[in-house]
């Protein structure tokens, strides 16, 4: 058990890195809080630092998800499902931004492509589907999350011989709830006919990869 919870304060720990908001200060000086949509993530950071620090955003957010997972499968093979959760936790409730962060979609996108890669790969397949057909990095992100979701409670819609274990269900649906929650701004834009698509730099999350 205590194995478990070091694990898991692991896992909290990587995700509560703000990848976004140092490097931002690095190159900058400025505050990615005060730039753009105010997010940390990827987007804002490409949209307001360019396209190098938005993707090294990316790429660093997505490896702490990624690190988290293979830390709890080294360690506590059990716990991993809930490590991908609490690293995404971790990333959204930064104790060291006063408990904000970004919206999850990139350190999602890390973990579960330790934990599940065939899900995950489902989920990529709906992101470049919708994006393709509307150009909003944020629908496409919900829809991702949703499709992965749905994935891994639908058997018939995962790979052969692979069913998702519950624990493993119940934190990809948490995940996705997490995520849509924390893109309720995006989705009252969406509703409203006034979110920005991919090349627009008007509000809202706009060009770039996932947050």
């Amino acid at each position: 058990m205590a194995l478990v919870l070091t694990v898991l304060i692991t896992a909290f720990l990587l995700g509560s890195i703000p990848f976004g908001f140092l490097l931002y200060r690095l190159a900058t000086g400025g505050d990615i809080r005060r730039t753009g949509s105010g997010n940390i993530g990827a987007t804002n950071v490409l949209r307001s630092g360019g396209r190098r620090l938005g993707a090294l955003t990316l790429a660093l957010d997505a490896s702490k998800g990624a690190l988290a997972v293979a830390v709890a499968l080294h360690w506590a093979p059990p716990a991993a499902p809930w490590a991908a959760l609490v690293v995404i936790v971790g990333h959204m409730y930064s104790p060291w931004l006063s408990f904000r962060g970004g919206k999850g979609v990139a350190t999602a996108l890390g973990a579960f492509a330790v934990l599940t890669p065939w899900a995950l790969l489902a989920a990529v397949v709906v992101f470049a589907l919708v994006f393709a057909g509307w150009r909003y990095v944020s629908l496409a992100s919900i829809a991702a999350c949703v499709g992965l979701a749905l994935v891994l409670l639908i058997p018939a819609l995962g790979p052969p011989g692979e069913p998702a274990t519950p624990a493993l269900q119940a934190v990809a649906v948490a995940a996705a709830l997490l995520i849509i929650a924390r893109h309720r701004a995006n989705i009252g834009r969406l509703w409203r006919g006034t979110e920005s698509s991919f090349g627009r730099d008007a509000g809202g999350d706009a060009p770039g990869a996932a947050k």
